[in-house]
């Protein structure tokens, strides 16, 4: 157990106060031994994964960060020409698609270069690139904070739905994931469904690619929006994508048109794809840009990555509280010029 342990160096972001108490656990007995060890003193915990997904107050954090170090991949068989891969909650996800696509299975590929950890991806829903977890997701072990028991959940128990599950909604906080089994189609087709990824590849002259080719594609187009974390690009150190693309009705979408007609610097055709049971999903970057925020722009020591609107970017010097002020006023001029309320994707960790 260490105090006062900066929390910035620990978070894609990089900025943020520090925990009062932290602790690394590699095991589930070490993680629920911390979780008593904070509840015997009345404190809150927070358990950290790969940080890539987080922003922590400037005030840090007043209870206890356990930092979740339980790994452990391992492959065996499931039915029919499916694998099944079991990878402990604090290994890489990168890490796991790359031995996935190595030995030829499909369903994750197009979740490349994602960064975080396995503990996340269930908690999010995560997806890109026409691919989610929960369409590989078999079941997660998980401690049960309110009983200290490990238990089982299964995908149908999950609560999915675009970036969310029961585990970010009804349940936040209750649960925290040690292990998560996914489904792997031995010898499958990789998925192609998101232009980008198509036009990569055609370009390329992979008329047939296999799932390698398609991770160097997700890969290439991640980094060219700095969506892949990397030292040496400064427009990386963010959380990937601030907000999610919202869903909304046809009637919203005509609003939206309605309230751009006219206007001489016209965005034209809003950037759109289809949603689930008849919505549209619109595309948040698009929103943003339309809103006035450019790539690029700044604000104090934060500001928009030069590759992507959507990612929100902490320069030398910036912090927590620019970085909310900054998300704030882009919803803000986003709900009155278009009348569409972004949500933030990352959680936030602490006191403003």
């Amino acid at each position: 157990m260490r105090e006062e342990v900066s929390l910035a160096p620990l978070t894609t972001l990089q900025v943020g106060g520090a925990a009062r108490f932290f602790a690394e656990v590699h095991s589930a007995e070490q993680m629920l031994a911390g979780i008593r060890w904070a509840a015997g003193r009345a404190i809150p915990v927070f358990v950290l994964g790969g940080g890539s997904n987080i922003v922590v107050s400037d005030r840090g954090f007043a209870g206890l960060v356990l930092r979740n170090a339980i790994t452990g991949i391992e492959l065996r068989d499931g039915e029919d020409d499916s694998k099944l891969l079991t990878a402990g909650a604090g290994d890489q996800w990168d890490d796991v698609v790359k031995l996935a696509v190595a030995n030829n299975l499909s369903g994750v590929e197009c979740l490349s270069g994602i960064p975080g950890s396995v503990g996340a991806t269930p908690i999010q829903n995560v997806g890109a690139y026409g691919q989610e977890i929960r369409e590989t997701m078999v079941a997660l072990d998980a401690i049960d904070t309110t009983s200290g028991a490990i238990v089982t959940i299964g995908s149908n128990e999950c609560g999915f739905g675009y970036r969310t599950s029961r585990f970010k909604t009804i349940d936040a906080g209750r649960f925290v994931i040690i292990r998560v089994t996914y489904r792997l189609l031995y010898n499958g087709s990789p998925t192609i469904k998101y232009a980008d990824v198509g036009r990569y590849l055609e370009e390329r002259g992979r008329d047939k690619p296999g799932l390698g080719e398609v991770r160097e594609a997700v890969l290439s187009i991640r980094r060219a929006k700095a969506m892949v974390i990397d030292p040496g690009d400064p427009d990386s150190r963010s959380v990937g994508s601030f907000f999610v693309n919202p869903v909304v009705t046809l009637e919203q979408v005509a609003e939206i048109e309605r309230r751009f007609a006219g206007n001489q610097q016209s965005p034209g055709r809003i950037r759109s794809f289809a949603g689930p049971g008849g919505m549209v999903k619109l595309s948040a970057a698009w929103l943003i840009e339309q809103s006035g925020f450019v790539k690029g722009y700044q604000y104090g020591g934060v500001g928009l990555s030069s590759k992507h609107s959507l990612a929100i970017v902490a320069r030398s010097g910036g912090t927590a509280s620019e970085v909310m002020e900054l998300a704030r006023k882009i919803q803000a001029r986003v709900r009155a010029e278009t009348g569409v309320q972004l949500t933030p994707e990352p959680t936030f960790v602490g006191r403003e």
